[in-house]
């Protein structure tokens, strides 16, 4: 008797979307991965073992899930597509370390989906997936402001926001989400992946991107999370435009407070001609503390 392909064989994936008439949805972002050595790799790169809880954003059909499931300890998947729940019941029967739940992960209240889903929920807790790139952003940040301890997230995504993920200061990929994910996280990009393995195929290649856990804490702590990163996004508001500019537009420009941002900038050697995208983490959190300290942010 032969053995039943993988789901994320082409073959297997084109007898599944046939089977049950599944057409790709523009709005849910949605390309079937059909690509087993893509898959495997992935698993890998995340360094899945029988000791993790795996978080699965957007399953699919279950390609990438029954790899993960072949390797996690347990797997809860959130997928948003309630016509693909039936699917994945079905293709994913043999895996009895699977849960499938029709969830927007935007809207997930995670650290109690942990605690409920999983026979272990202090077991590490990975995520893992292939993300829609019209939300790639919102689905990271949503992830690294959730009260989790992530122990790795490894996503695909558009291979240019891995590139904004994983940019040097002074580079015209580094930015607000570049800051935001070094606050917490180490980023490595994996390795590439060729629109060509996809049904159907994006217009762009993509990217796999590992982020684990810093391993050093942060030299200088910022008076508050959340007002730093409003700070830091305006100050790239207009990237074109200096450091000066940018601030002026986000503190005021009024004389005063023109003459405490120029003390400011003196104090810290910072050139108010300067793009904000030289500017380091380090010196984004010394600049956002002293403008809090001086009562114009």
């Amino acid at each position: 008797m032969s053995k039943t392909p993988e789901i994320g064989s082409r073959t297997r994936t084109r007898a599944i979307m046939e089977k049950y008439g599944i057409h790709t949805k523009k709005g849910f972002g949605q390309n079937f991965l059909t690509d087993l050595n893509v898959l495997k790799n992935i698993v890998s790169a995340a360094e899945i073992s029988k000791d993790d809880n795996v978080i699965e954003i957007g399953p699919g059909i279950g390609a990438l899930t029954e790899q993960l499931a072949q390797a996690a300890g347990e797997v809860l998947a959130l997928e948003i597509d309630q016509d693909l729940i039936p699917v994945l019941a079905e293709v994913l029967a043999p895996y009895d370390n699977v849960t499938v739940l029709n969830q927007d992960v935007l809207q997930a209240n995670l650290p109690e989906l942990i605690k409920q889903q999983f026979a272990d929920p202090a077991k590490p807790v990975k995520v893992v997936a292939n993300l829609p790139y019209y939300i790639t952003s919102p689905i990271l940040m949503n992830l690294l402001a959730a009260p989790v301890d992530w122990a790795a997230i490894c996503v695909m995504m558009q291979k240019e926001v891995a590139q904004r993920l994983t940019a040097q200061p002074g580079t015209k990929q580094y930015g607000a989400l570049t800051l935001a994910i070094e606050y917490q996280m180490t980023a490595e990009i994996a390795f590439n992946v060729s629109r060509r393995v996809f049904v159907p195929a994006p217009n762009v290649d993509s990217a796999i991107v590992v982020l684990k856990p810093r391993a050093t804490p942060l030299a200088v702590e910022p008076f508050d999370k959340q007002k730093l990163f409003g700070f830091i996004r305006a100050c790239f508001a207009h990237r074109r435009k200096s450091l000066w500019n940018n601030l002026q537009a986000a503190v005021g420009k009024q004389p005063a407070v023109k003459e405490q941002l120029q003390a400011i900038l003196t104090q810290l050697a910072i050139s108010p001609q300067t793009r904000p995208e030289r500017l380091t983490l380090e010196q984004f959190i010394k600049l956002a503390n002293a403008l809090h300290a001086a009562q114009l942010l």
